[in-house]
């Protein structure tokens, strides 16, 4: 022990012990630069100076353009450029894609391809079985039934058409949203289909059973859907905030498709705008459905 601190008191006299460093002329021995330093003041002084330095060094990599020189850095702004670049391909990709199968679908709906007469046929679910079920009315429901046909229909959705001629008078729609007609049916101002003021979130439905032909979206109407019905009937939702179907998919009257919004330049609230064609024809839909 008495060793180890001899040593150590020796280590640290010699670390306290002063040197001159001069700097003289080699011909007239004239002292230009004199400097008296511990070898402790001299380690500190070189490790302050090589932190210094690596603080500067990283400071300019990191704040300014010099580290567009190094191999491997680049200018954030061009990462930015890039990746902005990257999401607007992406998403004409997927607009042409959609564009493609839009145009495949109505392609085939005008060469018969598509069978519409089965789109309105279930298919039955052959994983459960259903002969156990009892299906026979209660005696409540049986109560009800006979108040409902007694009350002069007075419970349904539906709209009377009278004075409406055609074989779509047979039809029932359902409402794809039950709100307040903002701006009714008018062809001579080029104004195909009504539009239907709801409430906020409102979810948008199927009118009838079909198929969805187009999803899209444009900066006039916004988040659109059109479904291919039976019987050559089309219904089309323009403005909606989010489309919940994509084209292919086969839908159920009354099934949600979309949720009402505000979108596109044609639209000053939200609301939707719905529209019924039939044999290319578009008609009123305030004829066939209450909303």
């Amino acid at each position: 022990m008495a060793e180890e601190k001899e040593k150590k008191r020796e280590l640290m006299k010699r670390l306290r012990l002063r040197y001159r460093l001069v700097v003289m002329n080699d011909d007239t021995f004239e002292e230009k630069i004199s400097l008296s330093l511990t070898p402790l003041r001299l380690f500190v002084l070189v490790g302050t100076t090589i932190i210094v330095m690596i603080v500067i060094v990283i400071s300019l990599i990191a704040f300014t353009p010099l580290r567009e020189y190094i191999p491997g850095y680049a200018d954030v702004g061009i990462w930015r450029k890039l990746i902005d670049i990257s999401h607007k391909s992406d998403s004409l990709e997927r607009e042409v894609i959609i564009k493609n199968e839009y145009l495949e679908n109505i392609s085939d709906v005008l060469k018969g391809k598509v069978d519409t007469e089965a789109i309105n046929k279930s298919r039955p679910d052959t994983t459960k079985k259903y002969k156990n079920i009892d299906i026979s009315a209660t005696k409540n429901e049986v109560v009800l039934r006979e108040e409902v046909e007694s009350s002069q229909d007075q419970y349904s959705v539906a709209k009377e058409t009278k004075n409406v001629k055609g074989e779509i008078n047979s039809y029932f729609f359902f409402p794809p949203v039950k709100g307040l007609v903002s701006n009714s049916f008018n062809p001579q101002e080029k104004h195909y289909g009504v539009d239907i003021v709801a409430r906020e979130n409102e979810p948008v439905k199927a009118t009838m059973d079909g198929t969805v032909i187009l999803a899209t979206w444009s900066s006039e109407t916004g988040h659109t859907i059109t479904i291919q019905h039976g019987n050559h009937i089309i219904s089309v939702y323009k403005h909606n905030s989010i489309l919940l179907k994509k084209v292919g998919n086969s839908v159920k009257a009354g099934e949600p498709i979309a949720i009402i919004g505000n979108s596109g330049e044609h639209t000053n609230g939200p609301h939707l705008h719905f529209e019924l064609w039939y044999n290319g024809i578009a008609i009123d839909p305030q004829d066939y459905i209450a909303f």
